[in-house]
C-alpha cells in the first residue's frame, strides 16, 4: 500500500489537527478514553480512536486511503513524550 506524501508543512499539520481535535473530538471523549490515541485526517476531519495507535491508523486508512494523519492522545497535547519524565517526589 503506498504511503501518502505530506501535503502540508509541519506547522500546518499541527494547526489543522489541533483545531479539529478541539472543535470536533474533545467534546465527545470522556474519562474512559483517557490515554487513547486519536488519529485524524486533517483534510476531512475523519478520525479513529483506539488504545492501539496502529489499529486506529489502519481503520482510518481503510476508510481514507490518502488520509493526511495527525495523531495525539486524549488528555494530552502530544501522541508521545521523548526524553526524561520528571515526577514530584513524595518526600
Amino acid at each position: 500500500m503506498p504511503v501518502p506524501k505530506p501535503r502540508y508543512s509541519k506547522e500546518e499539520f499541527a494547526r489543522r489537527g489541533d483545531e479539529i481535535y478541539d472543535r470536533e473530538i474533545r467534546p465527545h471523549v470522556g474519562p474512559d478514553d483517557e490515554g487513547k490515541f486519536v488519529v485524524i485526517d486533517i483534510e476531512t476531519g475523519a478520525y479513529e480512536i483506539d488504545k492501539d495507535e496502529l489499529a486506529a491508523s489502519d481503520r482510518l486508512l481503510a476508510r481514507r486511503l490518502d488520509a493526511q494523519m495527525w495523531t495525539r492522545r486524549v488528555g494530552s497535547r502530544y501522541a508521545r513524550r521523548f526524553g526524561p519524565r520528571y515526577r514530584a517526589s513524595g518526600a
